[in-house]
């Protein structure tokens, strides 16, 4: 089944960008509530899109404007200041400054923005290139650009038709990230951590053990990590797989939480990069 979104309603066509919404809404209740329960509670009163939507959507609008990063990034920051869960430090500093500079972080924001780039360019190599640019207005650290390209990475794979083998393969190679971990061995030591090296490979790991896009939500907060980074970055991946359907409550649940402008612009970008050409219906 796919979704539309519009600024009055959601209809019943799927977009591009949904699985990174939908990832952080799931997880949202549970950032700094961890829970190891598989069986959580997806929609919850207090369940909310949080930073990671609006930094998704503003590296869209970016990409749409034909805008830099760093000023969109900004943009849309400082048009929402105060986001669920609210900014990191330092990005909040970023936000407000003056003379707004790179500040060498390899936290997992880059990586839990960057899937729109994943979706629109036509080639691997721009793809990493545009990657590197989100990242590195404010996450300059190699580890911070990693993240964003090992993340984009896996989506223009998939979204190419790839299968999980080859892109576990790929990850691995290109990134040196060891994905041949299991959850059941991650999970028991693993605690709140807002870096790329240990929140990217996770979540990857959540898609390429999953059954399903819920299987693969589940799996991410059930990790009992940063919950609503860990299933953002999952869940952006894992729409990308054709093979996986998005819970339509969920998706109507999620976007009820998001402005109408923020809405439109997934709009926008669903229009403009016509992602039904690539095999979603």
């Amino acid at each position: 089944m796919m979704y539309y979104l519009c600024t009055r309603n959601i209809n019943r066509i799927q977009t591009v960008m949904i699985g990174a919404i939908v990832g952080d809404y799931a997880g949202s209740a549970y950032e700094f509530n961890n829970t190891r329960n598989y069986d959580f509670e997806m929609i919850a009163p207090e369940n909310s899109i949080t930073d990671d939507s609006i930094m998704t959507v503003a590296v869209m609008d970016a990409i749409l404007q034909s805008k830099s990063y760093g000023e969109w990034l900004r943009y849309w920051g400082n048009k929402y200041p105060n986001p669920k869960g609210g900014y990191g430090a330092s990005f909040s500093g970023w936000l407000r400054s003056n003379n707004p500079q790179p500040y060498n972080s390899f936290g997992n924001g880059s990586a839990m923005r960057v899937s729109a780039i994943g979706w629109a360019f036509d080639t691997l190599d721009r793809t990493l290139q545009e990657a590197q640019k989100s990242a590195a207005c404010t996450h300059s650290h190699p580890e911070g650009i990693k993240g964003a390209q090992a993340v984009a990475s896996a989506i223009y794979l998939l979204r190419n038709g790839k299968s999980k083998d080859f892109i576990k393969r790929c990850i691995e190679k290109e990134f040196d990230y060891d994905l041949s971990r299991k959850l059941s061995d991650i999970r028991p030591n693993y605690r709140f951590n807002e870096s790329c090296m240990q929140t990217v490979p996770e979540a990857i790991i959540c898609y390429l053990e999953s059954v399903g896009f819920e299987d693969t939500i589940r799996l991410a907060v059930s990790l009992g990590g940063d919950s609503d980074t860990l299933a953002c970055i999952a869940g952006s991946i894992a729409e990308a797989d054709r093979a996986y359907e998005i819970p339509t409550q969920v998706i109507d649940a999620a976007f009820l939480t998001m402005p109408a402008e923020l809405q439109n612009i997934v709009e926008q970008f669903y229009l403009k990069f016509n992602i039904y050409s690539y095999g979603r219906f």
